[in-house]
């Protein structure tokens, strides 16, 4: 009962030199609805315990060997800005008070104490504390709140995404797996690259939306199993500005980064590619990045329209992109953990993905 007592009522610390008015100082803090006096003659051992257990009040008195009031203040100010303190002073002069003011006092009593003055004054400043707690705590509610919120959100963008890329995947002869692997090969390269976690995570989950625009390719397209003719590829290229169009509606920024990849992901770092022509780093990192998962993965798959390549064949043809269709930097660091890109492909095996099963995580 003692300790559930402690640590529901105020704590107030009570420092003078002097016994006898720290004793008087005691008995009149007690007269206090729920207070606790932790009382001290010296200090420095004072300052040492307010600055571990952040008390409600300070009264302290002015004139001290070892440490002044004052000096004691502004020591505890660096830490506890808020918390009141009540000096105690027999001086009366107006430069002291204004100094003491000026480093964090929050008000002064005059010696000899008048008792119902203390008391009162004791209270009120009692009472702004805990506004202040309660106003401290609501605040971390509503950053929990806030915070439950944001993830809510994120879940429902998480949600949306698995959707479109669901719905993409059953007009696209490309298995889920695919874009599993694609999406994982993507966060590898930039874990590689040092990114940071959140820009590894946040590729992670949008990757899988790059092909998104091919719901507007027609079938005799998108499905025809041989070589697409001239006229059928420029059709097929509009894929990547109709997935930018579709994703860069929405303000989330998860598919405003999905919009981004949807658009840049076939761009060739030497200007060659498409839909724009962009070349180097006018190429946004995370379509230089998507470029080399996704042709690496496409390679080595096999699809109705081609035999997989060889896992040599394949990053052959990295290595000799590199500069040309890929960004050098993002192909070195795709075979730089080689155990980490062959993990990922003996993961996500394109007959072992059930469509309800499919996750980022």
């Amino acid at each position: 009962m003692r300790e559930k007592y402690l640590e529901s009522c105020m704590k107030v610390a009570i420092i003078d030199d002097a016994q006898l008015n720290v004793t008087l100082l005691q008995h009149l803090v007690r007269k206090l609805p729920e207070c606790e006096p932790v009382c001290f003659t010296d200090p420095v051992a004072a300052l040492a315990w307010c600055l571990e257990n952040e008390p409600d009040l300070v009264v302290v008195d002015y004139m001290m060997p070892k440490l002044s009031g004052v000096e004691l203040t502004e020591k505890f100010r660096v830490r506890y800005p808020d918390v009141p303190v009540l000096m105690v002073t027999a001086n009366h002069e107006t430069e002291l008070r204004h100094q003491a003011l000026q480093i964090g006092v929050t008000d002064f009593l005059n010696k000899p104490l008048d008792n119902a003055e203390f008391v009162a004054r004791a209270k009120n400043m009692l009472a702004l504390r805990a506004s202040h707690k309660k106003l401290a705590d609501r605040a971390v509610w509503l950053a929990d709140e806030v915070r439950k919120a944001t993830e809510q959100i994120v879940a429902q963008e998480r949600e949306t995404i698995f959707c479109l890329a669901k719905a993409a995947e059953y007009r696209d002869p490309e298995t889920g797996a695919h874009i599993l692997r694609m999406a994982h090969y993507s966060h590898h390269i930039a874990r590689v690259m040092g990114l940071p976690v959140e820009q590894q995570d946040l590729l992670l989950e949008a990757a899988p939306m790059h092909d998104i625009g091919k719901v507007g390719t027609p079938d005799l397209i998108l499905l025809k199993p041989g070589k697409l003719t001239d006229m059928e590829f420029v059709i097929m290229k509009q894929h990547a500005e109709i997935g930018y169009e579709v994703l860069s509606a929405s303000s989330s920024p998860l598919l405003q980064v999905a919009a981004e990849i949807a658009r840049t992901h076939h761009e060739k770092f030497d200007g060659s590619g498409y839909p724009r022509g962009l070349a180097g780093e006018a190429i946004p990192l995370f379509g230089r990045i998507v470029a080399v998962a996704d042709v690496f993965d496409a390679l080595t798959s096999e699809r109705p329209y081609k035999k997989a390549w060889s896992i040599e064949q394949s990053t052959q043809l990295l290595i000799d992109g590199k500069g040309k269709h890929f960004d050098p930097v993002c192909v070195d660091a795709f075979l730089a953990d080689w155990g980490d890109v062959m993990e990922i492909k003996q993961r996500f095996v394109d007959d072992e993905i059930e469509i309800r099963d499919r996750t980022l995580g």
